[in-house]
C-alpha cells in the first residue's frame, strides 16, 4: 500500500501546514494553562482548519471547487495570525515566537495562494 495514498499527504503546502498545527497546539495547550480557554479552542480550530480545508479540497471533483477551499485555508492563516498577535500583546508567547510563526504563516498563505491560482489557470 502507497504510504501516501491520500492527494492532499502529496501537497507541499499541506506538510508544512501540519508541521505548524503541532507548534500551535502546543501554544495553544500552553494559553489553556493561563485560563484562556476560548482563546485557546480558538486558534485550535483555526489550525486545524488550514489542513482539513486543504484536505477536503483536494477530495473536490473540480479544480474550481478545491480553489474555493484553499480560500477558506488562507483565511483561516489570517485568523492564526490575529490570535497570535493578541497572545503575544498579553504576553503569552514571546515575540520572537509570533514573527517566527507569522513567517511560516505568511509563507504557507503565499503556497495556497499559488496552488489556487494553479488550479484557476485554464489549461492548454
Amino acid at each position: 500500500m502507497d504510504k501516501e495514498m491520500f492527494r492532499f499527504e502529496k501537497l507541499d503546502v499541506w506538510k508544512k501546514s501540519i508541521e505548524l498545527s503541532d507548534r500551535l497546539f502546543d501554544i495553544s495547550d500552553r494559553t489553556d494553562m493561563k485560563h484562556c480557554y476560548r482563546f485557546s479552542e480558538q486558534l485550535r480550530a483555526a489550525a486545524m482548519s488550514i489542513t482539513n480545508n486543504i484536505a477536503e479540497g483536494s477530495a473536490s471533483t473540480s479544480d474550481k471547487d478545491f480553489a474555493q477551499f484553499l480560500n477558506i485555508s488562507r483565511r483561516s492563516v489570517f485568523e492564526c495570525v490575529n490570535i497570535l498577535i493578541l497572545f503575544e500583546r498579553k504576553k503569552y508567547i514571546t515575540l520572537d515566537e509570533l514573527d517566527s510563526l507569522k513567517l511560516e504563516l505568511y509563507s504557507i498563505s503565499k503556497m495556497l495562494t499559488n496552488l489556487r491560482k494553479s488550479l484557476l489557470t485554464p489549461k492548454p
